[in-house]
């Protein structure tokens, strides 16, 4: 027999990723042969005749390169039958390998910086995310100044008269996209009228979708990265929130996007709307740098071919300057205001130079900043634009929305996989993820660019039905029965994410049993009047129990599963202290997730 299981101690101390300089052991079961000899991968090939100990297990410890970086691993055993090489699994997730004569996968050690610091309240905390326009209208109608200030922004601008009307959908005959103009009001002083709610349900931090002037209601084609969107409200609106929110023990996390622009914002000022020149207006526009034109005006480079986003020249010294000035920079002016931080659209699409020039203009401003990225595969090790890339050095993020736990959980919870594939997905990145970016992971179910939750947990986030026409999904509707499930089926997941490493995140209107299939109809103004309020308290017991234990949101983290449809996770101490050697005295949790439920009618 032989065997490397890279999510047991038995075989690799520690099992997770090492600091640089750091030691690290890794043993080989092989009852075959006379000989085992590790391959690592460095830049450099290296071979090491591992050392005969007890029971066939081999043994080699090593000292990790004293620089940030990915590190692999592999082995080479003679047998009786010949040379063979031993790696990673084919789903490359760790754990128990397979033997292959030739190259084999290699297994991966994350070697990151010992100085590696996330915020504490990312680790201890709740996120909830909000979509503004959506969530709350607030307790006065506009001024009259503010209403002709929103004119002036959005002449093509519709207006919901009711609160509880579903969304338009508006698609756009040039890209086929939903234009996305149809508002329902949705203010900063609204969002602070619920504060009171959003600490009673467990809610520790409120992620913003993007709050800046824009021509759409999602503001991901910013207008003005300086200015709030007057529908909105103004700047005193957001420093009021911010103010408010921390009196309640809550921060303001932001949305950045810094990959593109709107065209009809006042850098690109396509429509002519804003008073300075703009890049589409003028080659001698100031801004004409930040993008790259293939026949000026109309032919410019934009993102996803999406001519409504004009991509932004992400190296251009100007850009830079106008997003990190200490004084001056987007990034630093609204954590002045009272963010906390930033969360990056696309972050994978930002350069890696960019990503740490950003995150040195936050922790400058604020060394409890928060810089967390929007990446959607595994964030230790991606490939983007043909550059591998590793966003948990501890060099760019803090950490990232953690898609691929979402998948699994979802996955897991509507049978596609079983409890053995979700926990191997737990382990890897238990193996891949630092501790200070594994526990401050954004652990969520719903967002506003996937299905509801709900939806998600009825079976309506797999390939099929994801692709069905936008107009046909509108028509969607949870039958009760499917409801029933789907709600058992998300306090389950929900629990699973309270137990473990990271930030569990609840996207408005979730924690109410509301649905909806994806843009526009996963975006459907707040449900105050008809929501399941028995179903947010279930949800709020769920969060605020783990706000109560220390020890689920820094201790170890074990994983295992019984069987197909259950998961056991343990949180525990070592000699008294977490996993970030901080005291803790607390005893260990064990916590059974299982798809298998009673279904409450």
């Amino acid at each position: 027999m032989i065997l490397h299981n890279s999510h047991s101690p038995v075989y690799r101390t520690p099992v997770g990723p090492v600091p640089a300089g750091g030691r690290i052991t890794l043993r080989f079961l092989n009852d075959e042969g006379d000989a085992v000899t590790l391959r690592t991968w460095d830049g450099t090939e290296h071979r090491y005749p591992m050392e005969r100990m007890n029971s066939g297990l081999f043994e080699a410890t090593l000292t990790v390169p004293s620089v940030p970086m990915l590190f692999w691993y592999d082995f080479i055993v003679s047998t009786p039958n010949g040379e063979l090489r031993y790696g990673n699994a084919s789903d490359e997730l760790g754990g128990e390998g397979a033997e292959l004569f030739g190259a084999p996968r290699s297994y991966q050690i994350t070697v990151y910086d010992p100085a590696y610091r996330t915020p504490d309240y990312l680790r201890h905390g709740i996120v909830y995310q909000i979509f503004p326009d959506r969530f709350a209208r607030g307790p006065a109608a506009p001024s009259q100044e503010r209403a002709r200030r929103i004119a002036q922004a959005h002449p093509e601008a519709t207006f919901h008269a009711e609160w509880n009307e579903p969304p338009t959908l508006d698609t756009d005959p040039e890209n086929g996209d939903n234009r996305a103009l149809d508002f329902f009001g949705g203010t900063l002083a609204g969002i602070a009228e619920h504060l009171d709610e959003l600490k009673a349900l467990g809610v520790t931090i409120l992620y913003l979708n993007p709050v800046v002037r824009a021509r759409t209601n999602h503001r991901y084609d910013t207008g003005d990265y300086e200015t709030v969107d007057p529908i909105l409200g103004d700047t005193a609106d957001f420093e009021a929130l911010a103010a408010e929110a921390r009196k309640r023990g809550m921060r303001l996390l932001c949305d950045g996007v810094f990959s593109h622009t709107g065209a009809d914002s006042r850098y690109f000022n396509r429509y002519g709307r804003y008073p300075e020149v703009g890049a589409y207006q003028s080659r001698s526009s100031r801004y004409y740098p930040w993008y790259r034109f293939t026949d000026f005006p109309d032919r410019y480079n934009a993102w996803w071919g999406f001519y409504t986003l004009p991509a932004l020249e992400k190296d251009n010294p100007g850009y830079r300057r106008y997003l990190l000035e200490p004084e001056t920079g987007v990034l630093p002016l609204w954590m002045r205001r009272g963010a906390c931080g930033w969360r990056l659209d696309v972050a994978d699409e930002l350069p890696v130079n960019l990503l740490q020039a950003m995150r040195k203009a936050v922790k400058d401003t604020d060394p409890q900043g928060t810089l967390l990225g929007e990446v959607w595969e595994d964030a230790s090790n991606k490939v983007a634009y043909g550059q591998p890339r590793s966003y948990c050095l501890g060099d760019t993020l803090d950490s990232v929305m953690n898609y691929p736990l979402r998948r699994a959980v979802i996955d897991f919870f509507t049978g596609a996989a079983t409890a053995r594939d979700l926990a191997r997905l737990i382990l890897h990145q238990r193996e891949v993820y630092p501790p200070p970016f594994l526990y401050s992971l954004m652990n969520l179910l719903g967002s506003h660019d996937r299905v509801r939750a709900l939806n998600a947990f009825a079976g309506y986030d797999r390939p099929g039905p994801a692709q069905m026409p936008r107009a046909d999904a509108q028509a969607v509707r949870l039958t009760p029965s499917q409801m029933i499930v789907s709600k058992e089926r998300y306090l389950q997941a929900l629990h699973l994410l309270c137990a473990l490493p990271g930030t569990p995140a609840v996207y408005y209107g979730d924690e109410l049993g509301m649905q909806g299939m994806a843009d526009p109809w996963n975006r459907a103004p707040m449900d105050w009047e008809n929501g399941d309020t028995a179903f947010r308290s279930r949800v709020a017991a769920l969060l605020r129990h783990r706000l109560r234990h220390p020890v689920l949101q820094t201790g170890y983290l074990d994983v295992e599963a019984p069987d197909d449809d259950t998961l056991v996770i343990r949180r525990y101490t070592v000699n008294g202290l977490d996993a970030f050697g901080d005291p803790l005295s607390e005893g260990d949790a064990r916590v059974v997730i299982t798809r298998q439920m009673r279904l409450r009618a």
